[in-house]
């Protein structure tokens, strides 16, 4: 069952390439436009990463200050769109799914990224230490395996749904133990230490793992300096994931809307280097999407968590 939905996920993000606690928000006309930034690196990475938006929305949406609000972890930012706190975040599909269960009408999503070879996915990725002698999936077996973050699609919906058809046993009775890692790159940094024996993140799957592929959380690690990716071994590699959404606060006022997303929509070419400042890596632009893209992944979500 959860194998057929996350084969829908990856169909319909093939069919899409192919056509291809904060102070309350303020109401219409605000003076703020607030950003929400996930957790799972470095908060001053993050912040630096983002700075270019401070810099630039202000004059084009209107308002006075464009503030920025790094959560610890990826629930930081959902409650702060659900609580309508933030006015726009980049999440995970796995991260929109939680919101949209809770509450379908909180945010919108209206743009995802496309990779390099046009694609509009990406994969969880499971890595271990290079001189481990954890050279498989099969090796893997009564090792200790860590998750990203509880709502990280390809840290831990993704592999907890096809994992077991990978490896044909459930993933408490094949692993002899799991555990998250605090995010995707403090996660990669625990397998370096040994505190996993392997762990789950994300990656374009574009380019070469040698490199941390074109995109996702290994390349933006090896860009940063903190990874050696001769330090890593690719044991296992998912069905493609769809590329999570950018999503804007529902209730925010249409002039608003149509100002940040077409902003958005011309950033790749505008601004290349704030473009790929956010985003992590190399990418070819956005495209547009809606709820409906995120169907399969709110299904799975809903099917393995609840919620």
């Amino acid at each position: 069952m959860l194998k057929n939905i996350l084969l829908g996920a990856v169909a319909a993000a093939t069919m899409l390439t192919a056509a291809a606690g904060l102070a309350p928000a303020q109401a219409q006309g605000a003076k703020e436009f607030r950003i929400g930034i996930l957790g799972g690196e470095n908060e001053a990475d993050r912040l630096r990463n983002f700075q270019c938006m401070t810099e630039k929305l202000p004059a084009v949406l209107g308002v006075e200050k464009v503030s920025l609000f790094p959560a610890a972890d990826y629930d930081g930012v959902i409650q702060g769109l659900l609580g309508g706190t933030l006015d726009y975040a980049e999440l995970g599909a796995s991260g929109y799914a939680k919101i949209y269960l809770e509450n379908k009408d909180a945010v919108e999503p209206i743009l995802t990224t496309v990779q390099t070879d046009g694609s509009t996915g990406y994969h969880s990725v499971m890595v271990a230490r290079a001189d481990s002698g954890i050279k498989s999936l099969e090796d893997m077996k009564g090792k200790k395996l860590g998750f990203a973050d509880p709502d990280s699609t390809s840290g831990f919906l993704v592999p907890s749904v096809t994992l077991p058809d990978a490896t044909g046993a459930p993933i408490d009775e094949y692993f002899a133990s799991t555990g998250f890692g605090g995010g995707h790159e403090n996660l990669v940094l625990e397998v370096v230490k040994g505190t996993f024996d392997a762990g789950t993140t994300w990656a374009s799957g574009v380019g070469d793992f040698k490199d941390g592929y074109t995109s996702g959380n290994l390349r933006k690690m090896v860009d940063k300096g903190i990874l050696d990716m001769d330090d890593l071994v690719e044991l296992w590699k998912s069905p493609l994931i769809p590329n999570g959404p950018i999503v804007i606060r529902t209730s925010l006022d249409a002039d608003t809307k149509t100002k940040f997303k077409e902003f958005m929509v011309a950033l790749p070419e505008s601004d290349p280097e704030c473009f790929s400042a956010i985003q992590g890596g190399d990418f070819k632009g956005y495209t547009e999407v809606n709820a409906d893209f995120y169907k399969a992944i709110v299904a799975a979500r809903k099917a393995k968590i609840g919620s």
